[in-house]
């Protein structure tokens, strides 16, 4: 069985993609933060439940053994981003708010040194059980 084929490893790999790019948006949202009638916007919340049911993702059919394994969602993963609701806007109709925006970085920040801790950590642990540490 492969590191990919566990799913814990999985949704850690959609987790940290996930986070990438909410650092993208979030980026994106600080230099337009003069933009006139720019509106920020974030990434929908990743859900989980179906994994956690136990459904496994639809995978590319491979026959032949040399052939390359894709993931499910072809490498590259597609987060939907929603517009954030507007409390207050400047006198140039732009909502951003720069401190609301850092402090969203820097929690992203956190959230993916986490999960790329929890990730290294679990592939530390793996090989410990395999004896090839």
């Amino acid at each position: 069985m492969a590191v990919s084929d566990v799913p814990i490893f999985s949704m850690l790999r959609t987790r940290m993609q996930w986070h990438q790019e909410r650092q993208r948006v979030l980026a994106e949202n600080v230099a337009n933060s003069d933009t006139p009638r720019f509106r920020p916007s974030d990434v929908k919340e990743l859900n989980f439940s179906q994994a956690a049911v136990g459904t496994s993702p639809v995978r590319l059919a491979t026959t032949n053994p040399a052939h390359i394994v894709g993931g499910a969602n072809g490498g590259a993963a597609q987060f939907q981003a929603e517009r954030s609701a507007i409390r207050e806007t400047r006198p140039g109709g732009n909502g951003v708010h720069i401190e609301d925006e850092m402090l969203k970085v820097a929690q992203n920040q956190m959230d993916y040194q986490a999960a790329t801790t929890l990730y290294s950590r679990s592939l530390g642990l793996i090989k410990t059980a395999l004896g090839k540490r």
